[in-house]
């Protein structure tokens, strides 16, 4: 199963191929994607990006995960996400929001198992 092209950007929205839903902040893996709703597990954009805000892409089994931080990169993320990645086999990529995408969408076209969680504020 291949990972979903974004098909466009814009500040505060996010459109994924093949889904009819616009998205602030998204949620991607191979063969799917869905809101990422910052209120089930806390985040804030301080401390950021929490293992359990990837916990259900990871499952999905996604080889690398890009992670976009917002626009104006407002959005942390702490080492101890990255070293949960890490710890999991996972390559990971932490990037401003934009640069995250073109990323993400570079790895999807070559096949990678590619999954991403996307801020598409500040």
């Amino acid at each position: 199963m291949s990972s979903p092209e974004i098909a466009s950007l814009s500040w505060g929205q996010m459109k994924v191929k093949g889904c009819s839903t616009t998205y602030k902040d998204c949620k991607v893996w191979p063969g799917g994607s869905r809101t990422w709703d910052w209120r089930e597990t806390g985040t804030n954009h301080s401390p950021g990006v929490q293992p359990a805000d990837l916990e259900e892409v990871v499952k999905k089994g996604v080889k690398t995960l890009v992670i976009g931080r917002g626009m104006s990169e407002a959005l942390q993320v702490p080492q101890s996400t990255v070293d949960y990645l890490k710890k999991n086999g996972i390559d990971v990529l932490v990037l401003q929001t934009e640069k995250a995408v073109a990323e993400y969408n570079a790895l999807a076209a070559r096949g990678v198992q590619v999954g991403g969680v996307f801020h598409s504020t500040c």
